[in-house]
């Protein structure tokens, strides 16, 4: 069965979308079944793919809110070589009609469930706030991927999603965790960066992943061409940040099933 993983964090600009894109990408170039899930009206994890977000028959609008089948809307021709549900301006309706849905928190668990173990991994790219369709994500995934930037204030938002993420686990996932927490736009000149970064360290730990991805102009030109970094340009240094990125999920996903191997052994 595959694994669902929420990319969120409610501070917007973070690289969220970049990470969603680019890890979806180089995870899909290690072979493995990747689903990329934009939830965002913005649709840019969608354009980012090289779909034209004006242009899709379905979204994640007719997925949720019209109980279409995943199978029917799920865009299996993209960039980054992983499957796509779209998002675009009817996602921001999804987010209003779910309102007034019976059990609207579980829709996309629900929706999922026909389809989840056709792949390895299904990635979530979250709106930057708490709305229904986080809280649908959230509902659905297994764990929450953490981009953030070390600043100050990137701290403080740190805090609150933690403790969003409490109590919906709390609310509607009992099995939510905190997958890791990505430093992302990382400047190791900058003194306030190095210090936010140990902060991090000392008081996650392992949750904060070794790698970490720099401030890169191919990572920033790549979305206006429709592509995923490693399709843009593979030698850039963002393009090999998200490989590695992928490398130390794979290698922490094979530990934690031998680890409940030997728990139920």
């Amino acid at each position: 069965m595959g694994r669902i993983i929420a990319i969120a964090n409610q501070k917007g600009g973070v690289g969220k979308t970049t990470t969603a894109v680019n890890l979806a990408a180089s995870m899909a170039a290690t072979r493995r079944k990747v689903l990329l899930i934009d939830l965002d009206p913005q649709g840019n994890a969608t354009m980012g793919s090289g779909v034209d977000k004006y242009d899709v028959e379905n979204t994640a609008y007719e997925l949720l809110v019209e109980q279409k089948p995943a199978q029917d809307v799920i865009i299996r021709e993209t960039n980054g070589k992983y499957h796509l549900i779209a998002a675009n301006g009817d996602t921001t309706a999804a987010d209003i009609k779910l309102m007034e849905e019976f059990a609207r928190e579980q829709r996309l668990a629900t929706a999922l469930k026909p389809v989840v173990d056709q792949y390895d991994f299904i990635f979530i790219d979250c709106p930057p706030s708490l709305s229904m369709l986080t809280v649908n994500a959230m509902a659905a995934a297994d764990s929450v991927l953490v981009p953030m930037q070390c600043e100050y204030f990137a701290l403080e938002g740190l805090t609150a999603l933690m403790d969003t993420i409490e109590r919906l686990s709390e609310a509607v996932n009992p099995r939510l965790t905190i997958e890791g927490i990505l430093r992302t736009m990382y400047d190791p000149r900058n003194r306030l960066a190095n210090d936010v970064s140990e902060q991090l360290k000392n008081h996650f730990g392992e949750k904060v992943y070794r790698t970490v991805i720099p401030r890169n102009v191919r990572l920033a030109e790549a979305p206006s061409f429709g592509s995923p970094a490693m399709y843009y340009d593979k030698s850039s240094a963002g393009a090999k940040a998200y490989l590695a990125l992928a490398g130390e999920l794979i290698r922490r996903a094979e530990q934690q099933k031998k680890a409940e191997a030997a728990a139920e052994a």
